[in-house]
């Protein structure tokens, strides 16, 4: 059977392990939706301490993550309703986290500029984000095309808030991600 990024799908599991999460990390994870990167963040981390933080503005995904999180035993994560295309709406503190993960949430927003700042903010100096969106070339599933941000697009609204590409990861075909650093001025 193949994988699910053989199939041109991102596999959470592939790219939290290629990501170098450190025990006792505090990773937040902006619109989690289901849950499939705050669990596996949540599983990578274990009980060597760290927190997950899932955040999204449905009430219904944080239930989904809670539930899931239960069945798994997993007792890492904090579930947070909140909406990012605020001024400071992750509600977290500044400076506070390892590891941000952003998947497919620009695409779904506005105010793009203003999610970007806040994965700029919440970082500590030194931390990363995985910034991953829809492959603007790719139509066979996924959302419209005039809805997809693309690559060079995101790489300008991550200069601008003083983050650093230190690599573009492949992640399936219908997606791509860059991993960013916090530059420490």
């Amino acid at each position: 059977m193949s994988s699910p990024q053989a199939l041109g799908f991102v596999d959470p599991a592939l790219v939290v392990r290629e990501l170098a999460i450190a025990p006792g990390s505090q990773v937040a994870d902006f619109g989690c939706g289901s849950g499939f990167f705050t669990l596996e963040c949540a599983r990578r981390l274990g009980k060597e301490g760290g927190t997950v933080y899932a955040l999204d503005v449905l009430p219904s995904a944080l239930e989904a993550v809670v539930s899931q999180g239960k069945l798994q035993g997993l007792t890492n994560i904090v579930t947070k309703r909140v909406n990012l295309e605020l001024n400071r709406g992750s509600g977290l503190p500044e400076s506070s986290m390892d590891w941000v993960i952003l998947k497919d949430i620009l695409l779904q927003n506005k105010k793009k500029d203003i999610i970007v700042r806040e994965v700029a903010r919440v970082l500590k100096p030194g931390g990363h984000a995985i910034i991953m969106e829809w492959n603007p070339d790719e139509s066979l599933v996924g959302p419209a095309k005039s809805l997809r941000v693309r690559p060079q697009d995101l790489r300008a609204l991550v200069v601008v808030e003083k983050l650093a590409i230190e690599k573009e990861l492949s992640v399936g075909g219908f997606h791509y991600a860059f991993l960013v650093k916090k530059v420490t001025l």
